[in-house]
Parts: structure tokens; sequence; C-alpha cells
């Protein structure tokens, strides 16, 4: 199951995730979002855990709890949405 953790604090590392989150279950990857030109975090990240059942109660336990002085959001992620395509960029020929 795919975790989303916002509210997170910019010094959140994936150390910190990992330590908090495995003491529900194993953890099978962390993934800290960052702005694509900054390269800083952005304040969520997702955190994926095979077992359903271990995954379910750390959404139950951690939702609301503290970590790093900021108060996290923690629920199951939900799928990507399709946002579509950039659009723009093509050559259109006035007519005048």
């Amino acid at each position: 199951m795919k975790i989303y953790i916002g509210n997170m604090s910019f010094d959140t590392t994936e150390d910190d995730l990992r330590q908090t989150f495995s003491s529900f279950g194993e953890v099978a990857d962390i993934n800290i979002i960052t702005d694509r030109d900054s390269g800083r975090p952005r304040g969520f990240a997702f955190v994926e855990m095979p077992d359903a059942g271990a995954a379910s109660s750390a959404i139950a336990e951690l939702n609301g709890t503290e970590l790093g002085g900021r108060q996290l959001t923690v629920n199951e992620a939900k799928p990507r949405e399709n946002r579509g395509g950039g659009g723009g960029g093509g050559y259109r020929k006035r007519s005048w």
C-alpha cells in the first residue's frame, strides 16, 4: 500500500520516515518529493509498505502526530490523476 505523508518539515529525512514507519512493519520504498527546479523538499512524501494491514495501522496511528515540529497528515495515497498534456508550443499561422 502506498501512503501519503503531508505537512512534513522540510528537514525530515528518509531515515526519519523509515524509522517512524518501520515500527509498524516493513517499509519497501520512501519517496520524498522535491522541487524540480531547486531540488528542495516540497513538504510531502510517499511511503510504500507491502503489508496492507501494517500500512493501515501506520495510517491510523500516525495521522495527526508530530514529526520534526509539524503535525503530519497521513493517509492512503490516491492514484495520480491524468491532468492532460502541456499544450501550447505549436506554430499557428496567422491569417490577417
